[in-house]
């Protein structure tokens, strides 16, 4: 881990002069080494799992058109319309249906209509959604120095939880 990333690490979540106890492809392995060392009675708050390298990935999940980004404003202005309805069906005297499906009614429209001028705006730039993570491509199991040896030694008898140096 490079020193700036050590630092980081340190002052997010601080451990005392933490080493480099093994490092990871993939996640499930670094939480595997840190749950045997957990059941083995390790004082596990002296770990931390560090994801490095990280990148940003983007699924797509399909194409918009008109009448998706229509349905889907519609959909969010009749949520965000049922909340309002409700809010007011609680301060008004008149009846409940009275109160409240005009409200979802109209939430559902404005809803709709800010969506397709959103779109419009982006004029056909981007015709497709998407959802966005960022993760990591390596993680790195680092320990407090004082705990190090012990760490090593409790994962020997764990097959493959400490990577092969030389590979």
């Amino acid at each position: 881990m490079s020193m700036n990333a050590a630092s980081r690490a340190r002052t997010a979540l601080p451990l005392e002069f933490p080493q480099s106890l093994a490092v990871y492809d993939d996640y499930a392995d670094a939480q595997r080494t840190v749950d045997h060392l957990s059941d083995n009675k390790f004082p596990v708050e002296h770990l931390m799992i560090v994801g490095t390298d990280l990148k940003r990935v983007e699924r797509i999940t399909g194409r918009l058109t008109t009448g998706r980004v229509a349905a889907g404003g519609l959909a969010s202005g009749a949520w965000f319309g049922t909340f309002i309805g409700l809010v007011f069906t609680i301060f008004t005297e008149e009846g409940f249906l009275a109160t409240f499906l005009p409200v979802v009614v109209i939430g559902a429209l404005f809803g709709m209509v800010f969506a397709l001028v959103g779109y419009a705006a982006s004029r056909g730039r981007r015709d497709f959604s998407s959802v966005t993570q960022v993760v990591a491509t390596r993680y790195e199991v680092l320990v407090e120095h004082k705990h190090l040896a012990r760490a090593r030694e409790q994962l020997a008898d764990l097959p493959g939880a400490l990577p092969n140096p030389f590979a």
